[in-house]
């Protein structure tokens, strides 16, 4: 096969995902966020991109991300990111400055790794570096253009969202037959 030929293919299949925010669950009272960044790059280590992520800790899907750099106005973009209905979520994210100039301070507290309030999103960056070798930290693959590592990384969020959408159905049905007494 040739290299459009899969290009092609990639695009159509691309265009039936569904956008991230229509694989989510609804929210739920006392949901909380975990926001953290992890980096890549493209083409050159000197590119670096960095993944900004929002998790939602209840049902372990990615609510929101963007990629850019680690400035205050990519945080933004992930701000506005996030679906209205979590926005109010308490939320919880390393000492990176650009978090506490972005999110609400009412709702959202800066914590140190070791109190495991961000562990869950942690996690999640592990299993992204097992699965897409463009993340992981002494790698020979890499994106070559940022068009196709936001495709890829895209593709694995809403991958990821519709797993844990599907494992999290299965689960309370399970729950709600075994209560039924």
């Amino acid at each position: 096969m040739s290299r459009q030929t899969i290009v092609r293919w990639l695009e159509a299949e691309m265009e039936c995902l569904p956008a991230v925010e229509d694989t989510l669950v609804d929210p739920a009272e006392g949901d909380v966020l975990e926001v953290d960044e992890a980096w890549s790059f493209v083409a050159q280590r000197k590119q670096k991109r960095w993944l900004w992520t929002v998790m939602c800790r209840r049902t372990r899907q990615i609510v929101a991300f963007v990629i850019g750099d680690r400035s205050e106005a990519t945080c933004r973009r992930l701000w506005n990111a996030i679906p209205p209905a979590y926005r109010s979520c308490h939320s919880f994210s390393d000492f990176w400055q650009a978090d506490a100039l972005v999110f609400p301070e009412q709702t959202h507290q800066q914590v140190d790794k070791v109190t495991g309030l961000v562990a869950h999103m942690e996690r999640w960056y592990n299993t992204l570096r097992q699965w897409l070798a463009r993340y992981t930290r002494q790698t020979l693959a890499f994106s070559k253009s940022d068009f196709y590592h936001e495709w890829v990384t895209r593709w694995f969020i809403i991958e990821h969202n519709l797993r844990m959408r599907s494992s999290l159905t299965v689960y309370l049905s399970s729950f709600k037959t075994s209560w039924k007494g």
